[in-house]
C-alpha cells in the first residue's frame, strides 16, 4: 500500500498529540514549589491569553486581569515569582513535545518514500542507470558542516534528556518516562557562564559520536550493498565539517591553542568510536585468521586513546588495510559470516578518517589586511614599508611571490598573532589527523580578489610553499552587493597565474561560500535568495570558462530567513546551470538537534540531501533552473520586494523598535554561545554591526518574522496591478525553485502572531512600523492564498502545520510573559528607581527566550 500524507497526519495526532496530553499529566509530580497549582493556573492562563487577544488586549492587560481574577498575588515580586514558575513549567512541556516528535519520526515520515535512499535505489534499478550512478558518485558528496552559531538554547544536559526520553517513549516505558521528567525538573536550563569555544566543540562532538557516525555508516552500507563499485575511499559520498574551535570571525575567545585542542578532541572521539566497534567485532569474529588481526587493531586503537602522551603512527590507510584483510579472509574462508559488520566499519573509516570532521578555519577579510599591514610596519622586512599605500594590483603582485618566515612572537596585537599562528597550526593538524583534518580557510565578508590573495600571502609567510599548499581558500560572499560582484572577483582570481596554479594542484576545484543570513538582513528574503541564485549561475558559468569545477558551500541557518526550511527541495529544484558537483551546507544550533538529533532523523535528512543532488543529474531533463522569461519575472519581483524591505530598514525608528519591543538587547545575556552578538561591542547600535542570528531571532520572538516574507506581498501586488498575474501563476506552478521559496515564506508566516504586539499599532513612535509590518503580512498572505488556491498557510504540509500550531499554542503564555516583562522593564528603565524589579524583569525576558526559541525549533 502506498504511503499517504494523511497517514502521517493521523500518526502524528496519535503519537504526539494524544501522548502529549497523556504525559503532560505527569508534570504535576515535578519537584517544583506548588507544582500542581502551577499546572492548573497555567492551563487557565492559556485560555485567558487566547480570549484576551481576541478582545485586542495587550499582554500587560491580559496578565494584570489574570492576577486580579485568579491569584492572590498582590506585589510585583509575587507576580514575577508565579511567572517564573510558569516559564519553568512551559520549558519542560516543550522538551516533552520535542521528545515525542523525535520518537514518532519514523512512523510519521515515509522512511522509504520519495527522496530516501530506498527510493533512489529503486529509481536507478528501474531506469537501468547503475553506470551513470557510479560515474556520479566518483566525485559527488554531501558535506554537512556543524557550526557553533548561537542558536541552540538547550544546554547539553537537556538535549541528553530529550534523547533518553525519546527512547523511553519509543519503548513505551512509563517508569523511565516519569524518571526522566523528574530529572528534567531538577535540571537547570540557564547556564550561569558562557560556554567556551571548546565547550561548544565538545557539545557538537556528541552528535558526531552518537548520531552522524551511526547514520552515515548505515547509509554507506546500503549504497555499497546495492552498488558495490559505486563508492570508494577517495570519495565516500558523506563528509562532515566542523567550525567550533576553528571559526574565529568575531569571536575573540578562539585562538590557535583552542584550534589544536579541538582537533585533538575530534581525533580522539573518532578513534574511540572505531575502538568500540572493533571490540564489538571481536565478540563475533572469533575464528581462525581474523581473531589476531582484530586483536592487534583493537590494541593499536586503545593505545591511541588511553595511553597518555602516546600517538602511534596510526593512519586511515592502515586501518582500512587491516579491515580489508579481515574482509577477504571472511569472504574466502568463513562463508562471509558477519561480513556486514566489517563492511559497515570500513564505510565509517572511509567517511571519517582520523579527523571525524574537517576543522574549517574562518576569519573576517579585514583581519588579514590588518595582519599584513602590521608585518609591513615591523622590522622583519618581509613586506615593503609602504605596502598599505600600494594599489590593489601592486599588493597582489607582491603577495603571490612572498618568501620568508613571519614570527608571531614579534606582534603584540593578539589578533595579528593568532592569524599567523593558526596558519602553522593547520599544518600541525594535517600531520596528526590527515590532510582532511584541517584543509579549508574561509574568508568572511570577502569583497575582492585581493582578500583571497592576502590569505595566500600569509600562508607563504608562515612556512608553506606554493607547491605544498594543501589548503582550499574559500571566499564567502554575503551582502547583496558582494554577491553581485562575486563572478568578477573569481574571474580575476582565475586569471592570476599563481592562484590558477594553486587551483590546478587542488584538482581544478574552487569552493565558494554564499551566506544566506547576512544576505537576508541586508536585502530581505526574496532579494537575498535571488542574489544567491544569480551569483551561483554566474559563478558556474565563469568557472566553466576557465576549466574550474565550482563547488558551492551554503551558509544556511535554521529558519527560512537564514536559508533554512525545506533545504533539500531547494537543491532538488536546481537545473544544470547551477554547479552540482557537491552539496555543502552549514548545520547550525537548533537545526542540529531538530533535523539530526536522532539516528533516524539524521539518516532521513542526509538521504534527502544525497538524493536531491543525484536525482538532478540522473533523472532530471531540466537544463535550466529558470527559463529566461521566468528569470526576468523573478528578478522583477525581487527588485520590487527589495525596495519595500529597504524602505522598512531605513525607517528612522526601525532598529530602535526592534531593540525596545523585542528581546534583542538581552541576547548576549543568555549564555548560549561564546561569540558576542555584535561585531563591535561598544557605541551606537547599527545594523551592519548586528549579527544576523540575534536580528532574525528577535523578529521571531516578536512573532513578526519580518525577514521571512517582508516585501513579497508588495512585489506580487505590483505585478497583479500590471495585469500580469497569469505570468506569476505560471511561474509558481512550473518552477519548483519559486514554489519552494514561497513554501518557506509560508513557514515563516505560520509562526507569526500579531495580536501579541497589536497594542503597538497606536503607539506614538512605533505605531507606523507595526502597521507597515502587519499590512505587509496581510498582503503577502492574501497573494499566497491567491497563488496556491488554499485558504490556510502550509496547507501542503499538514504534519508540520499541525506541529507548528501545537507548539505555538504551548508557548503563547511565554510570549505573553516576555512582552509583559519588556513593557515593565522599559517603564523602569525610563524613570523607575526600583532596581531589584528591573533586574527581575530582565531575567524574565531572557528566560522566556529559551522556551520561545526552543518551541519554534528553527527560529534562530
Amino acid at each position: 500500500m502506498n504511503y499517504q500524507p494523511s497517514q502521517g497526519l493521523q500518526q502524528f495526532k496519535n503519537l504526539v498529540g494524544i501522548k502529549f496530553q497523556l504525559y503532560n499529566s505527569l508534570f504535576t509530580s515535578l519537584p517544583f514549589h506548588r507544582i500542581e497549582k502551577t499546572g492548573i493556573l497555567l492551563s487557565l492562563l492559556l485560555t485567558v491569553c487566547e480570549d484576551g487577544y481576541k478582545k485586542k488586549q495587550s499582554p500587560e492587560q491580559i496578565l494584570e486581569e489574570f492576577f486580579a481574577k485568579h491569584t492572590a498575588s498582590a506585589t510585583e515580586r509575587e507576580k514575577a515569582d508565579l511567572l517564573f514558575r510558569f516559564v519553568q513549567y512551559v520549558e519542560r512541556q516543550i522538551v516533552l513535545f520535542d521528545a515525542l516528535e523525535d520518537a514518532s519520526f519514523k512512523h510519521v515520515n515515509d522512511m522509504g518514500g520519495v527522496g530516501t535512499l530506498k527510493h533512489l535505489i529503486s529509481e536507478v534499478l528501474q531506469t537501468d542507470k547503475e553506470e551513470e550512478l557510479t560515474k556520479k558518485l566518483k566525485d559527488y558528496s554531501v558535506r554537512m558542516v556543524l557550526t557553533a552559531h548561537p542558536t541552540q538554547f538547550y544546554p547539553g544536559s537537556v538535549l541528553g534528556i530529550i534523547n533518553d526520553l525519546s527512547r523511553a517513549v519509543i519503548e513505551n516505558n512509563a517508569a523511565d518516562i516519569n524518571l526522566y521528567l523528574q530529572q528534567l525538573g531538577k535540571t537547570p536550563f540557564l547556564k550561569k557562564q558562557k560556554p567556551t569555544p571548546y565547550d561548544e566543540a565538545i557539545s557538537l562532538i556528541w552528535y558526531l559520536e552518537n548520531v552522524f557516525y551511526h547514520a552515515s555508516g548505515r547509509i554507506l552500507s546500503s549504497l555499497k550493498d546495492q552498488f558495490p563499485h559505486a563508492v570508494d575511499k577517495k570519495n565516500p559520498v558523506i563528509r562532515m565539517g566542523f567550525w567550533p574551535g576553528g571559526d574565529r570571525d568575531g569571536n575573540p575567545y578562539v585562538n590557535s591553542d583552542t584550534t589544536v585542542k579541538v582537533a585533538e578532541a575530534l581525533r580522539g572521539a573518532i578513534i574511540k568510536c572505531y575502538y568500540l566497534d572493533v571490540r564489538r567485532l571481536k565478540r563475533r569474529l572469533t575464528f581462525k585468521g581474523v581473531d589476531v588481526l582484530v586483536a592487534d587493531l583493537e590494541q593499536k586503537l586503545y593505545n591511541n586513546i588511553f595511553v597518555p602522551g602516546l600517538k602511534t603512527d596510526l593512519s586511515q590507510d592502515e586501518i582500512l588495510e587491516v579491515l580489508g584483510q579481515i574482509r577477504e579472509i571472511i569472504i574466502y574462508q568463513h562463508n562471509s559470516l558477519f561480513l556486514p559488520l566489517v563492511e559497515n566499519l570500513i564505510g565509517k573509516v572511509m567517511i571519517f578518517g582520523l579527523y571525524f570532521a574537517t576543522l574549517d578555519i574562518r576569519q573576517d577579510s579585514s583581519v588579514h589586511g590588518k595582519a599584513l599591514a602590521a608585518i609591513a610596519a615591523s622590522d622583519e622586512k618581509l613586506l615593503p614599508a609602504d605596502y598599505a599605500s600600494l594599489p590593489d594590483a601592486g599588493k597582489i603582485e607582491l603577495l603571490t611571490e612572498l618568501k620568508g618566515m613571519a614570527d608571531p612572537a614579534k606582534y603584540s596585537d593578539p589578533l595579528v598573532k593568532d592569524t599567523l599562528e593558526v596558519i602553522s597550526t593547520m599544518k600541525t593538524i594535517q600531520q596528526a589527523n590527515g590532510e582532511n583534518g584541517c584543509s579549508r580557510y574561509i574568508i568572511s565578508m570577502c569583497t575582492s580578489a585581493l582578500n583571497v590573495l592576502e590569505v595566500m600571502g600569509l600562508f607563504l609567510l608562515r612556512g608553506w610553499t606554493k607547491k605544498d599548499l594543501s589548503v582550499d581558500i574559500v571566499p564567502l560572499f554575503e551582502t547583496v552587493d558582494d554577491l553581485r560582484a562575486a563572478a568578477q572577483v573569481m574571474k580575476e582570481l582565475y586569471e592570476n597565474p599563481a592562484y590558477s596554479a594553486h587551483l590546478k594542484q587542488r584538482g581544478h576545484t574552487q569552493t565558494i561560500m554564499v551566506g544566506f543570513s547576512d544576505g537576508t538582513k541586508d536585502g530581505g528574503y526574496l532579494m537575498a535568495n535571488w542574489a544567491i541564485y544569480k551569483a551561483k549561475e554566474e559563478l558556474t558559468n565563469i568557472s566553466k570558462q576557465y576549466g574550474i569545477d565550482a563547488v558551492f558551500f551554503d551558509g544556511r541557518g535554521g529558519p527560512p530567513a537564514r536559508g533554512g526550511g525545506k533545504t533539500h527541495k531547494f537543491y532538488a529544484s536546481m537545473g544544470r546551470n547551477i554547479a552540482n558537483k557537491e552539496i555543502q551546507l552549514t548545520i547550525q544550533g537548533q537545526t542540529v538537534s531538530s533535523n539530526f538529533g536522532t539516528i533516524d532523523t539524521a539518516q532521513y535528512n542526509i538521504e534527502q540531501l544525497i538524493h536531491a543532488g543525484i536525482a538532478n543529474d540522473l533523472f532530471s531533463t531540466k537544463e535550466l533552473t529558470l527559463e529566461a522569461d521566468e528569470e526576468a519575472l523573478l528578478e522583477e519581483l525581487s527588485e520590487e520586494s527589495y525596495k519595500a524591505y529597504i524602505a522598512l530598514r531605513e525607517h528612522p525608528y526601525f532598529l530602535q523598535y526592534l531593540n525596545e519591543v523585542s528581546p534583542l538587547r538581552f541576547y548576549n545575556e543568555t549564555n548560549i554561545a561564546s561569540r558576542p552578538t555584535r561585531r563591535k561591542s561598544s557605541g551606537r547600535l547599527e545594523l551592519k554591526d548586528l549579527r544576523a542570528i540575534p536580528f532574525v531571532g528577535s523578529w521571531s520572538q516578536l512573532k513578526q518574522n519580518v525577514t521571512g516574507y517582508y516585501g513579497v506581498g508588495r512585489a506580487l501586488q505590483k505585478l497583479d496591478k500590471q495585469g500580469r498575474w497569469a505570468e506569476v501563476k505560471r511561474l509558481y506552478h512550473n518552477s519548483p525553485f519559486f514554489k519552494t521559496l514561497l513554501d518557506n515564506c509560508e513557514m515563516a508566516m505560520k509562526k507569526c502572531f500579531f495580536p501579541l504586539t497589536e497594542h503597538y499599532a497606536s503607539h506614538p513612535v512605533y505605531g507606523e512600523i507595526w502597521r507597515l509590518v502587519y499590512d505587509e503580512f496581510e498582503l503577502t498572505q492574501k497573494y499566497l492564498f491567491k497563488l496556491s488556491g488554499k485558504n490556510e498557510l502550509m496547507a501542503d504540509y499538514p504534519v508540520e502545520q499541525l506541529s507548528i500550531q501545537m507548539r505555538e499554542r504551548i508557548c503563547l503564555p511565554l510570549s505573553t510573559i516576555q512582552q509583559y516583562a519588556l513593557t515593565k522593564f522599559n517603564v523602569l528603565e525610563k524613570g523607575g528607581d526600583n532596581k531589584p524589579m528591573k533586574e527581575v524583569y530582565e531575567k524574565l525576558i531572557m528566560r522566556s527566550s529559551f522556551g520561545i526559541i526552543n518551541a519554534a525549533r528553527n527560529s534562530a
